[in-house]
């Protein structure tokens, strides 16, 4: 036999395409991808569950008075206070959303469509600032307003930031005015 046609008969076809084990490796990779997300989903809720110690959230009076202060913004979630990434989840409180607040002498209305509303009574108030982050966002320096409060035994801090952030000035001055004035109130009663 000739070189060439020795080389002519070597010669197979290409391999033709394994779909049985190409299916086999995207299932599986499917049934990977759902079991961490179903595991992400179990320990979302297992925090809950440790958080369940937390009252319910306090639901805005039927007079509130005028408003103070109003934004329009995000509302990023809450975590425990002074730990920024202890994310609290409890009474839907780790759920970011689309968030309306509205100052007043009562306290702090946050309005959230599609997750739940609450209310921070401004005797629960203690403390507003600028900061960078809040559990899993992290913004520019003072890109977030940041309000402490009290709910049961516990400080929470929630993360806002506006659709105009040169408000957040505005909101830390106001909200830590307000809370300077009620606890002098207290001081003299």
């Amino acid at each position: 036999m000739t070189p060439v046609l020795w080389l002519a008969a070597e010669k197979e076809s290409a391999q033709v395409t394994d779909w049985a084990a190409r299916i086999g490796w995207v299932v599986g990779l499917a049934l990977f991808v759902a079991l961490v997300y179903w595991l992400m989903r179990e320990g979302w809720k297992w925090r809950g569950t440790l958080q369940g110690d937390l009252p319910e959230l306090p639901t805005p009076p039927d007079e509130t008075g005028p408003a103070r202060l109003t934004m329009s913004g995000r509302y990023h979630g809450s975590t425990t206070a002074g730990q920024w990434l202890d994310r609290i989840v409890a009474h839907g409180l780790g759920t970011r959303s689309r968030a309306e607040l509205t100052l007043t002498d009562a306290g702090l209305d946050v309005v959230r469509p599609g997750a739940s509303d609450f209310f921070v009574p401004a005797a629960q108030l203690r403390e507003a600032r600028l900061d960078k982050g809040i559990a899993g966002k992290v913004l520019t320096e003072g890109g977030l307003l940041v309000v402490t409060w009290e709910h049961g035994d516990k400080l929470i801090d929630s993360g806002f930031r506006s659709d105009h952030a040169a408000e957040h000035n505005e909101w830390v001055e106001a909200i830590n005015s307000m809370i300077e004035t009620n606890s002098r109130e207290g001081a003299e009663r």
